[in-house]
């Protein structure tokens, strides 16, 4: 019998490379299909056409294991453009899969579809997906929970089970029309008209009584909760009658486990929890409500689910927890101040870029204030702005498409290190600096420069905590203050020994919070308040990291099937 054909050299290789590696990791390859349509949906009373994925809301939940990877058809059977941002995944090399419209990749139209491919590479935890177009992230949006590899344990205690949590906000109504409204006006959005865990608003709403999300415990067991704050303007405080929480992991980063009664959780970051029900059985209500650190019209209710021992009798009355006040800031920075991580790998010591960046508010002078489209205060428009500058999204190309191509015109790398004109941040402002400069500008960084940010809020038109999530990395928050920060004395009281690592960060109302990270992975890469309403007046800004030495130091190319705008 004729002998086979010996492979090249190359081919050997390779075949040899992903035969070690399927023994070693045992990874596997997801294949889904997410299909974005509309579906009646009723909440609060009335249906409504409501765009979901699979025909679901929230979406379906993705689970996988460290060294997985997965390839997501995105099926676009909607009326509006879209495109599919998966939240905390590091893309490394691929910003081609991280989703944010016209920054990777120009949306997914009516009628096409798009495969993200997605390597995971050494991320475990809490992660989430969600529309990353306009405000189809109110109800386009799901969990994704990345387990460890096959024989590696938490850092904790093996809970007996997991329990999603998604955290969202409702509006009864086109939540595109409410945008849309506000974009002719120039005002602030409606504000919702309920919070929900797991797409519920429960019963403490009109006509929610009966589809009020209870999940049953046997006395004695401890579970983990993962907690996603998927709500589009509203960062929520959140507690359950008569149980402790350990907090384990924030944003797939593990934590010193510490135990509290509430938690303060943020648009865009996730939190995982222990809870054991050592409690008297009975009936326990899962909570959660606004902490609303600006002086802003916000959604004043509270979303709720039901923790129940199992063999409870349904007519036992619930007991509520103790949630704090919407304005109590020194509950919510408390919290934030107790996490700690449990690595510091990656946290750079020597800075080669110190960047200062302004974040907050601001308004555009209209030329006619009585116009309809000048009703934010005084006849003016809403805009938001980092250093001055109110982000712009281009439309004719993706920043990062245009980046690879060589297109130019369609952005700058001019974006200021520093604020343009030096102020007291959060004193009285003079008004002539409450008005931003609109434009599409980046900032560049060397592969591997080591990078720290400090992020000021102001106090134009009001402080507020912004929540700002940087797109392909993980950070270090090693500081955090009130007022403006001071180059000179805050640095030396900086923690540079177990400074919590998160994807997602609120600055401080008022104050400043300090960041750092190694510029690793190259392309082009979104930082924004995650905040929508802010994002949309142009809380925003990208870095490009160019690529370093060689193959693995460079950004893939595109994939054939990259839409175009």
């Amino acid at each position: 019998m004729a002998s086979l054909p010996q492979a090249p050299p190359r081919f050997l290789a390779i075949l040899t490379c992903f035969t070690l590696l399927a023994s070693f990791a045992s990874a596997e390859l997801h294949v889904r299909e997410f299909v974005i349509e509309a579906r009646p949906v009723k909440r609060l009373c009335r249906t409504h056409q409501t765009i979901t994925v699979n025909g679901q809301f929230p979406g379906p939940t993705l689970e996988v294991r460290n060294g997985d990877s997965l390839a997501i058809t995105v099926i676009n059977k909607a009326r509006y453009n879209i495109s599919i941002h998966w939240h905390g995944i590091r893309q490394l090399r691929n910003p081609w899969a991280d989703g944010p419209e016209y920054i990777t990749q120009c949306p997914i139209q009516p009628g096409q579809s798009y495969t993200y491919r997605i390597m995971i590479e050494g991320q475990e935890g809490t992660f989430w997906w969600h529309a990353h177009s306009r405000w189809l992230r109110a109800t386009v949006y799901g969990a994704l929970i990345i387990y460890p590899r096959l024989g590696s344990p938490y850092p904790f205690p093996m809970p007996k089970r997991d329990i999603p949590i998604l955290l969202g906000e409702w509006w009864d109504r086109n939540p595109m029309d409410v945008l849309r409204l506000a974009q002719f006006t120039g005002a602030a959005p409606n504000v919702s008209d309920a919070y929900t865990i797991n797409g519920q608003p429960g019963d403490l709403y009109r006509c929610s009584r009966q589809e009020t999300v209870r999940f049953p415990v046997f006395p004695g067991e401890t579970i983990q909760l993962r907690l996603i704050n998927a709500a589009m303007n509203q960062e929520l405080f959140f507690a359950i009658a008569n149980h402790p929480l350990t907090v384990v992991e924030v944003d797939s980063a593990y934590t010193k486990p510490f135990t509290t009664s509430v938690v303060m959780i943020a648009p865009g970051q996730t939190m995982n929890v222990l809870l054991t029900a050592d409690q008297r059985p009975g009936r326990y209500y899962i909570a959660a409500r606004a902490y609303n650190s600006a002086n802003a019209p916000f959604d004043n209710t509270t979303t709720t689910a039901i923790l129940e021992y199992v063999n409870t009798p349904r007519r036992t009355a619930p007991t509520f927890p103790r949630l704090p006040g919407f304005n109590d800031t020194a509950t919510a920075t408390a919290f934030t101040n107790r996490l700690r991580s449990m690595r510091r790998e990656g946290l750079p010591l020597e800075i080669d870029e110190n960047l200062f960046f302004t974040v907050g508010l601001g308004l555009i002078n209209c030329t006619n204030p009585n116009s309809p489209r000048c009703q934010g205060p005084n006849g003016t428009r809403f805009a938001a702005s980092m250093n001055n500058v109110s982000f712009v999204l281009p439309r004719r190309n993706s920043l990062m498409q245009a980046y690879y191509q060589g297109t130019p015109g369609v952005f700058t790398v001019d974006f200021p290190p520093v604020p343009p004109v030096k102020f007291d941040y959060t004193g009285n402002v003079s008004r002539g600096l409450w008005q931003p400069r609109r434009g599409t500008k980046v900032y560049k960084l060397r592969y591997k420069a080591r990078v720290q940010i400090v992020l000021q809020d102001t106090s134009i038109v009001t402080p507020e905590n912004h929540p700002m999530h940087l797109h392909g990395y993980q950070f270090y928050v090693v500081g955090s203050g009130f007022g403006n920060f001071d180059p000179k004395r805050d640095p030396a009281n900086f923690n540079l020994v177990d400074p919590p690592e998160r994807n997602t960060i609120g600055t401080p109302p008022g104050g400043w919070v300090a960041i750092r990270f190694i510029a690793d992975n190259p392309g082009i890469w979104f930082m924004h308040c995650h905040i929508d309403s802010h994002l949309g007046w142009g809380l925003a800004m990208a870095f490009l990291v160019k690529n370093g030495k060689g193959e693995l130091q460079t950004v893939q190319p595109p994939p054939l099937d990259l839409p175009r705008c």
